[in-house]
């Protein structure tokens, strides 16, 4: 995980009177919040030699400016990468935020995995240098599209004299970007105040952005050729088969096995060979953000068959004091005050999950991180989640960044010996990997409108609205939730998002993952996320199966804090 700033500008470049660095202070703040191993600085001035020629013998090179500027939490690799990183021979610059997981794998080649000890910023340099030396742009182009991971990048190629930046295919990573003011273009992991008035916006996941120096930005399709318009996400065909009889998702069935080890795959890339952190004693370097529900237990659970028998696995649940719902528990007990935390919903489920989570790992140091947040921490962090959530603002952004937000920060209390009595004494998680189970209910028919479809139209109905939702993953909030997490130095990883798993779970017929004409009685869970639910009975959590989806804001408590008829779609005042 890092943190990412570049200005291009048709100006030269002088010196700041008034920002460290160049930067405004809000933005190099976030930044060294995001990235505390290193910080560092690159800056080019480019003298347009194409835009001169085209301009005749009297034109005179146009002169332009780039600074950029990037923060290192390093995460890959037998050493900390100082970014930006630089090529001496050509003086190209790359500024990565992210996760190579593979590389080289354009025009139907599988791509390699990139090597323990080796870092993936530096791998992503030595393709993009091979790739444009070799085929210009579009050298460069398949470069990018061979990587496997979530990540944000801003690249200049110094011998084409072009920009590229952009996101992954599903946007795991922030990049924001906006007007200088001048004519040139900002663009940042965070958000922040522009010369000129300017507003941010979110870098689309929809490509790969070109931009020649002194012309227009120039959008580049993931996918290339003519069944392109065919692919979900750039990732894969969706398969949109409908079944000829009537079908039953079963423990013995084999997507059932198949997704155990799509999951454990993604898992070996997320969780193993992740360095020390600092200040610690190594024996905890992940965490799962837990509600105690079905998607984020799946990957506690696995995670411990993926992970060294010595390694701790801490579990964030977070818990909100909310003035309105404290204010009618009071009434409801008669004025005595209740252990408002604890009665939380996604608490209540958090614990009973970790208690079958022991029954099950007996072996594992599971640590069950109780993150209770007061009223007046909310109140006091409030400007900072809104102004990392920009250009996002309405409540319901609020509401699940909040939740997310002290989630990742890590500080709570925990039972150091987790027996009946146990005093809960503070404690801060060391890890710097996260883990959230975002993407099943997208993928395997979590929704309640999942079901609504396959009520109106069957198959068919659900089909549409399967395809419909992974089809916009790439523009839903990730690039929020990145920026409010990212904050306190740590990095979301998202398991149910690689793209392997992605492309098989697409390419998987509908009823193999949810299949809403058997009810509950049939299979022993409900039908939503079926294959998931499923694969939990297999791994020995029947209580954990049976769980129904909350939504966060609702199962923390962030939701609604000052007046129950506030909209979630109102905006941030």
């Amino acid at each position: 995980m890092c943190g990412i700033h570049a200005v291009l500008s048709p100006a030269p470049p002088g010196p700041s009177h008034t920002h460290a660095h160049g930067l405004p202070a809000e933005i190099q703040r976030c930044l060294h919040a995001r990235g505390p191993d290193h910080f560092g600085q690159a800056a080019r001035a480019i003298h347009v030699v194409a835009a001169a020629a085209a301009a005749g013998p009297d034109g005179g090179a146009p002169l332009w400016s780039l600074r950029l500027t990037a923060s290192v939490l390093a995460l890959r690799g037998d050493h900390v990468a100082r970014q930006p990183l630089v090529d001496r021979a050509t003086g190209s610059v790359l500024c990565w935020n992210g996760e190579a997981w593979r590389v080289g794998g354009d025009r139907g080649k599988r791509g390699r995995r990139v090597d323990r000890g080796e870092n993936d910023g530096e791998a992503v340099l030595k393709l993009l240098l091979a790739g444009g030396s070799a085929r210009g742009l579009e050298g460069l182009l398949g470069a990018v599209r061979g990587v496997e991971g979530p990540f944000a990048f801003v690249y200049y190629d110094a011998p084409t004299e072009t920009l590229l930046f952009g996101r992954d295919r599903l946007g795991r990573r922030s990049l924001v970007m906006a007007s200088d003011g001048a004519g040139g273009v900002v663009l940042c992991s965070v958000a922040g105040a522009v010369a000129g008035g300017e507003v941010w916006k979110e870098v689309e996941a929809d490509g790969i952005y070109a931009l020649r120096i002194g012309a227009e930005v120039s959008r580049h399709e993931w996918v290339v050729g003519g069944d392109g318009a065919d692919f979900v996400s750039g990732i894969g065909r969706f398969n949109r088969a409908l079944p000829s009889e009537r079908c039953k998702l079963a423990a013995g069935s084999s997507s059932v096995a198949m997704l155990r080890e799509q999951l454990l795959e993604s898992l070996r890339l997320r969780i193993l060979d992740i360095p020390q952190p600092p200040s610690a004693d190594g024996k905890t370097r992940v965490a799962v953000l837990f509600s105690g529900g079905l998607d984020c237990t799946v990957l506690a659970r696995l995670g411990h068959d993926v992970l060294d028998a010595d390694q701790g696995i801490d579990l964030l649940n977070v818990a909100f004091e909310n003035p309105r719902v404290v204010a009618q528990l009071q009434k409801e007990s008669n004025g005595n005050v209740p252990d408002f935390y604890e009665a939380c919903p996604d608490r209540i489920t958090g614990r009973r999950s970790f208690a079958e989570l022991q029954k099950v790992c007996p072996g594992r140091a599971f640590r069950f991180v109780a993150v209770n947040v007061p009223y007046t921490d909310t109140q006091a962090h409030r400007q900072q989640v809104i102004s990392l959530i920009h250009p996002h603002n309405t409540e319901m952004d609020l509401s699940i960044a909040y939740a997310l937000y002290f989630a990742a920060r890590g500080q709570g209390y925990c039972a150091e010996h987790p027996l009946p009595g146990s005093p809960p004494v503070p404690y801060t998680s060391p890890a710097r990997v996260l883990l959230s189970g975002l993407g099943a209910d997208e993928l395997f028919g979590g929704y309640s409108r999942h079901l609504s479809a396959f009520q109106q139209r069957g198959y068919a109905g659900l089909v549409d609205e399967l395809l419909l939702d992974v089809g916009r993953l790439g523009k839903r909030n990730l690039g929020r939730d990145d920026r409010a997490m990212a904050h306190w130095g740590k990095e979301v990883r998202f398991p149910f998002l690689d793209e392997r798993l992605v492309r098989w779970a697409i390419g998987t017929p509908a009823w193999e993952k949810c299949d809403f004409e058997n009810d509950e009685a049939a299979t022993g869970v409900e039908a939503g996320k079926r294959i998931l639910r499923l694969l939990a009975l297999e791994l020995g959590m029947e209580g954990v199966a049976k769980e129904k989806k909350r939504a966060i804001q609702f199962g923390a408590r962030t939701a609604k804090m000052e007046s129950g008829r506030v909209k979630g779609t109102t905006l941030i005042s």
